[in-house]
């Protein structure tokens, strides 16, 4: 009975080391990336490669997940507010959810795919191939060289591609909403002008700007650290993509938490200015 119970107990205690480890690696890079990313700004034959390859590469992939999230949000919801007699008030639910958390997060997702798992495996490449060798060899930090270009990038462009996202499924939700549901485009907009306030909108800019460095950090690390050889570098892509979407729900979670606390204290002292 004993050796029964010993080996999930083993192997729930070497998961929490194992992640535990991880998750102080990655924290120790990030804060290694940052430092270097807001000392010295990268040469611009660096960086600007890195942002097209982040931004306009994934515009495609943004402006249909933006599409579909803001329909599927018309669709699911339209049922249940028609039962409530509330079905011109559908522009406000679709767009305050996207603004505040499934326009960042499943964007953020779908970039973790697109473009976290493609810096993993292209760093994962150049470590299983001995570059990165190469670059201490010469004298050359290859985290400023590899990295930091590439952080910047996804800490930059990020916000700004699921705000995309966001407009588009805003729009996406109007026609579906308007021209297949029958609700009214005034009702829409103006109900969405009425629930949607900027608090919310900066909400979610401030969960995309962590989106992006998080996205960014755990990418370049796993493939940074990968294994050897062709199984280490697909490894390492899968894991970017695996770790990225639990740092997003992580950090989507304690932002939410501090975000509504301080919503509710700006609540309390402009009641208590009143």
């Amino acid at each position: 009975m004993v050796s029964t119970l010993s080996w999930p107990i083993r192997a729930v205690g070497a998961a929490i080391i194992d992640g535990s480890t991880a998750a102080g690696d990655i924290t120790l890079f990030a804060r290694q990336v940052i430092g270097s990313a807001f000392g010295r700004w990268p040469r611009s034959h660096v960086l600007w490669p890195c942002c097209y390859e982040i931004g306009y590469r994934s515009m495609p992939v943004i402006m249909v997940t933006g599409v579909f999230i803001g329909m599927v949000l018309a669709v699911q919801s339209f049922d249940q507010l028609r039962a409530m007699r509330l079905e011109n008030r559908i522009g406000s639910v679709i767009n305050i959810s996207l603004v505040k958390e499934l326009g960042p997060v499943l964007a953020a997702t779908m970039l973790a795919g697109r473009v976290g798992s493609s810096m993993a495996a292209e760093i994962g490449t150049m470590r299983v191939t001995e570059q990165i060798d190469a670059l201490k060899a010469l004298g050359a930090d290859p985290v400023r060289y590899l990295v930091t270009p590439r952080f910047l990038g996804c800490f930059l462009l990020i916000p700004i591609l699921t705000v995309i996202a966001d407009a588009l499924g805003m729009l996406g939700g109007w026609f579906l909403s308007t021209q297949v549901l029958g609700v009214s485009s005034y009702a829409y907009w103006m109900y969405s002008d009425s629930y949607v306030t900027a608090y919310d909108i900066a909400s979610g800019l401030i969960k995309r700007v962590f989106f992006g460095g998080a996205l960014a950090s755990v990418a370049c690390h796993r493939g940074f650290y990968c294994g050897g050889g062709a199984e280490g570098v697909g490894k390492a892509a899968t894991e970017a993509f695996v770790y990225s979407f639990i740092v997003i729900m992580g950090i989507d979670f304690v932002l939410g938490v501090l975000l509504m606390n301080v919503q509710g204290l700006f609540s309390t002292v402009q009641a208590t200015l009143v």
